[in-house]
């Protein structure tokens, strides 16, 4: 891997000091940066080094997606009705639409997302649990060039799809996290779906085997109020109280969504250093009650590990976590409450503060020295970016997604001039109508546009 300087732009670090350094250069070495100053100085240090002008741009750190899905709905995008609940959308949608996919459409899907990631900033990516083709979604991800976490769902609920013993699925969680790389861009979590569709052996195994394998470990609860209402039957207790009479809550377990909180699992979250995942964007998307019901914002307020997240195609259409960090400011703002969420903490949650909430702080989230360089290229010359105002402002509420540039991977060039460099564009397109058109088939699904079918004018 050859040197590489990114040369004079505005360089937005997240460090501890929060330092913006204008007109700055970052040498790229081995994966790391490895040096920012001047560029005549870097030069000098590193002689041949390959460049890349960043004269007048903004250059920021590649972004934290802690909940985005990958396989399936991304070939299904924007078909699924928006006036159904999320009942309806998962279980006569997603569920058939998984039943009948294949390990090829997984890998389709998992690449499409990751180069839809990549072009708006994302450069990791945590995937929660896709469900039969894990190994194949890693294939994917991997070709894009994004960073990722993947791992397979599990779960032993009696009378569900899919589901198996808790040994059975332990050993194949297992088995998805040994067969991925054990360091690089992309290796294996363990993942439970969650909810009420996990026993309490499954629950304790699971973080066991997370910590035996020195691994993270992610699952989903309580996006809605229903998962409160099930575990209240189950065991007479909110959901988050009962993980923490397990003693699985704890830092190497992320939580996706833990809208519907109460006082007791708020403090049970906080106490243990458990971080949670929020996507805003699905559950508006969704219908869900972010806006009566998250603590998201207090969390953060408190000193809580959150991150941001985008979900699913099916939730949100499109991973955007800048707009995740927009929505995420913008709806607690509205409640009029003291001391609301501010444009630089909203980013925070998108970079610094998301890498260290899915335990990769030390490697990424902020432009530093001997950090992995995942970083990013914000077009200055793009209109959202006239005239220059406040940066941490302008980053959050300004819609700038659309001006990536050029993103590195590890130090890899993925994006350049806006267009990926390990994926054929057309290709992916042509691939993706014919998988998605026959996904539907298999699935017995119809969709129903809002507009009638386009016709040809004569």
């Amino acid at each position: 891997m050859t040197d590489l300087l990114i040369t004079g732009g505005d360089v937005v670090t997240m460090d501890p000091a929060r330092r913006v350094l204008a007109g700055t250069t970052i040498a790229v070495s081995r994966g790391d940066v490895a040096a920012l100053g001047p560029a005549e100085e870097l030069r000098a240090r590193f002689r041949g080094a390959r460049e890349i002008d960043a004269s007048g741009c903004v250059v920021i750190p590649g972004l934290v997606d802690a909940h985005q899905h990958t396989t399936v709905d991304p070939l299904v995008r924007s078909m699924i009705p928006d006036d159904i609940g999320s009942q309806e959308s998962i279980f006569d949608w997603i569920v058939p639409l998984h039943a009948a996919s294949d390990g090829d459409d997984d890998e389709l899907a998992a690449a499409i997302t990751a180069v839809e990631c990549l072009s708006r900033g994302i450069t990791t990516v945590l995937e929660p649990g896709t469900v039969a083709f894990p190994e194949r979604a890693a294939a994917g991800l991997g070709a894009a060039g994004i960073r990722a976490r993947v791992g397979g769902w599990g779960w032993d609920a009696e009378g569900v799809p899919l589901g198996a013993p808790a040994a059975e699925v332990l050993a194949r969680q297992e088995d998805i996290v040994r067969s991925l790389p054990a360091t690089g861009p992309v290796t294996g979590w363990v993942t439970l779906v969650g909810h009420d569709l996990v026993s309490d052996e499954l629950l304790t195994g699971a973080a066991e085997l997370a910590e035996r394998l020195d691994t993270g470990l992610t699952w989903h609860i309580s996006p809605g109020p229903a998962d409160a209402e099930a575990y209240a039957l189950r065991s007479g207790r909110r959901p988050v109280v009962h993980f923490r009479e397990l003693g699985v809550l704890g830092p190497r377990l992320l939580l996706g969504h833990a809208v519907w909180l109460d006082d007791a699992e708020t403090e049970a979250i906080l106490q243990t250093r458990t971080a949670v995942a929020a996507c805003p964007g699905a559950y508006l998307r969704l219908g869900q009650g972010y806006t009566r019901a998250s603590r998201h914002a207090e969390l953060v307020r408190r000193g809580g590990r959150v991150a941001l997240g985008c979900d699913a195609h099916n939730a949100g259409d499109a991973p955007d976590v800048l707009l995740s960090a927009h929505l995420f400011a913008a709806l607690e703002r509205d409640r009029d409450l003291p001391d609301p969420i501010r444009a630089e903490q909203a980013f925070a949650l998108a970079t610094v503060d998301g890498a260290e909430a899915i335990g990769l702080g030390d490697r990424i989230g902020s432009l530093e020295v001997g950090k992995a360089a995942d970083i990013v290229v914000l077009d200055g010359a793009d209109p959202a970016w006239i005239p220059r105002g406040d940066l941490a402002r302008q980053l959050v509420w300004g819609h700038v997604s659309r001006t990536v540039r050029d993103v590195l991977v590890d130090g890899r060039v993925v994006v350049r001039d806006r267009r990926p460099t390990g994926v054929d564009l057309t290709a992916l397109a042509e691939a993706a109508a014919e998988r998605s058109a026959a996904l539907l088939r298999r699935a017995g699904i119809t969709p129903r546009p809002a507009w009638p079918e386009p016709v040809a004018t004569r």
